[in-house]
């Protein structure tokens, strides 16, 4: 019989409920997935990348078919570096078949991002030349990698250094860079590798060079700052803050 106390008592939420095979998960539900497929599928959507360290990794290598036909659904696909350890969706494109609506959208990084993308992957470079299975780095040296390349014209001191903490932390959200031993120490992330080959790291390291020659210095002082580099990294990110 029940007691008053039961019938009050609140249920436990879903995403405490422990892990089934019961493909319905709520009144009404049509849904084909299991729970953890469908976490797998939900983090896939919300981050940009994810790694071999999240709980849901080996559940998106046994189940990659069927995440990757959710996704094509969106029109989006999936891919998966094992060898890194590193999963990233990217937006299928208008083609001959038709338009297809975008649910990612383009954005190129910032000239700080770029700046400090064009750094971590030359240590994690050398580091892993070294030998060493895991490259590091913190804050302190992202921010001077950043304020190397920082225009002799600028007077803006205060704001650059805005710019290149807020470019820290743009690679920190978007899983570049992972948070290891503090606040101010970080993991890079072996996805560096795939976001920026040796050929478009070159590329940017020649732009970068251009970009901070004196007589190149003198001259955006009076013109407008040059373009980034076509090769530089794209950034993809959700539309509604899903990325």
């Amino acid at each position: 019989m029940t007691t008053p106390d039961d019938a009050f008592t609140t249920p436990d939420a879903i995403e405490n409920a422990p892990d089934d095979t019961a493909l319905s998960l709520f009144d009404g539900d049509d849904g084909m997935l299991t729970l953890e497929q469908r976490r797998c599928l939900v983090v896939m959507l919300k981050h940009q990348i994810i790694t071999d360290e999240r709980e849901e990794w080996p559940v998106l290598l046994r189940d990659a078919r069927l995440i990757k036909s959710r996704l094509n659904d969106l029109f989006l696909d999936l891919v998966i570096d094992r060898d890194r350890g590193v999963a990233y969706k990217v937006q299928i494109r208008s083609d001959a078949s038709g338009y297809v609506p975008p649910l990612l959208r383009d954005s190129a990084y910032t000239r700080e991002e770029t700046v400090l993308l064009a750094h971590l992957r030359q240590r994690h470079l050398a580091e892993r030349g070294s030998g060493r299975p895991h490259a590091h780095i913190d804050r302190d040296d992202c921010l001077a990698a950043v304020a190397q390349f920082r225009p002799a014209h600028a007077t803006d001191r205060s704001g650059d250094e805005k710019k290149a903490g807020a470019a820290v932390d743009s690679l920190l959200k978007s899983g570049i860079l992972v948070k290891a031993d503090g606040d101010d120490r970080f993991l890079i992330s072996p996805v560096i590798e795939t976001l920026l080959p040796i050929d478009r790291l070159r590329v940017i390291q020649e732009w970068l060079a251009e970009q901070n020659r004196p007589e190149n210095a003198l001259r955006r002082r009076i013109e407008p700052a040059a373009d980034e580099p076509e090769d530089a990294p794209q950034d993809e990110d959700d539309e509604e803050d899903a990325a």
